[in-house]
């Protein structure tokens, strides 16, 4: 098949069902959206796109997403099988339409709840397909269930660096971070947080800042030298983040936030800590025992293969 996917994909995960697509036999382009750098000319320009959001719900960065795309499915003139569409809430829904004049089928995966992005709301009608990791508005929206999907493999690297890594921008997660960072600093849990943060003032903190986007193999060594992944979900959101999916592949315990996870069938108390968020209690017992596998029949059921198969046949 002829297939394109369309992404903001600031941190490279999207590449490795490029890469995957690629080795089934399939002719694929990846449109990265997050490289498309918006500048406002002034600021009158940034003042009229606050005011045109709030009256008519239209975002000058998101009509420049989709005519940049656009410029790109014309010049390689040539109708795709599929075009899948990740965070597809960043283009405008006029764009999105269009790109149907270059593909028999148009697919759009959502990683993101609707509740915590609305616009979703705006666009999901504009595809013949459409995907959710969130299970709510999948029942509510008529939309197919599906997660992300695991890209790592276990790592043969038994010495490990760190007790517990976790990595994420600043967001509203933040005062939670801190709060976890300071239970594990009190039980002299050795860790490494790293917060991104495009600002990057100084900051008296338990975690790391940086300003840089650090790229998925530099990460993915962290992830390799931690022995407990962390994964601190957003407000209005229970799908689960590609760390959870991370900590499977990578056969490592994992902490969250997200109490949602005891309902999937690979959820083992030994494996997954929930913590509160709001009282983060993280017991020195957690890491004293063995990481125990998951049956094949299970976790095989979150491979990217098996997303593939899913959604592309």
């Amino acid at each position: 098949m002829k297939i394109t996917i369309i992404s903001y994909d600031n941190w490279g995960l999207n590449n490795h069902l490029k890469i995957a697509l690629e080795k089934n036999g399939h002719t694929v382009r990846h449109i990265n959206f997050f490289d498309f750098k918006y500048k406002y000319p002034n600021f009158r320009s940034k003042l009229y796109n606050l005011i045109l959001k709030i009256i008519s719900r239209k975002n000058i960065k998101n009509i420049y997403y989709g005519n940049e795309i656009l410029k790109i499915l014309r010049e390689n003139n040539e109708t795709q099988d599929v075009i899948l569409t990740i965070k597809g809430e960043f283009i405008d829904p006029k764009s999105i339409l269009e790109f149907k004049k270059y593909t028999k089928k148009s697919i759009a995966f959502f990683n993101d709840s609707i509740s915590r992005c609305p616009r979703t709301k705006n666009v999901i009608t504009c595809f013949d397909e459409v995907y959710s990791f969130e299970k709510e508005d999948c029942l509510k929206y008529n939309l197919k269930f599906i997660t992300n999907w695991i890209y790592t493999t276990p790592s043969t690297n038994k010495q490990k660096q760190y007790q517990v890594f976790n990595i994420s921008s600043k967001d509203r997660r933040f005062t939670i971070t801190e709060k976890i960072a300071s239970s594990l600093k009190e039980k002299n849990i050795n860790y490494k947080i790293i917060v991104f943060d495009k600002k990057n003032k100084t900051q008296i903190s338990n975690v790391e800042f940086t300003s840089k986007q650090i790229p998925l193999v530099e990460v993915n060594d962290y992830l390799n030298n931690s022995e407990v992944l962390l994964d601190i979900n957003r407000k209005h959101q229970k799908g689960l983040t590609f760390r959870v999916f991370e900590s499977i592949g990578l056969e490592k315990k994992l902490i969250t936030t997200n109490t949602d996870i005891i309902n999937y069938d690979f959820y083992n108390p030994n494996n997954i800590l929930v913590i509160d968020e709001q009282k983060p209690d993280i017991p020195l017992t957690f890491f004293n025992t063995d990481y125990e596998k998951i049956p094949e029949v299970v976790s095989n059921k979150y491979t990217l293969d098996q997303w593939i198969k899913q959604v592309f046949y």
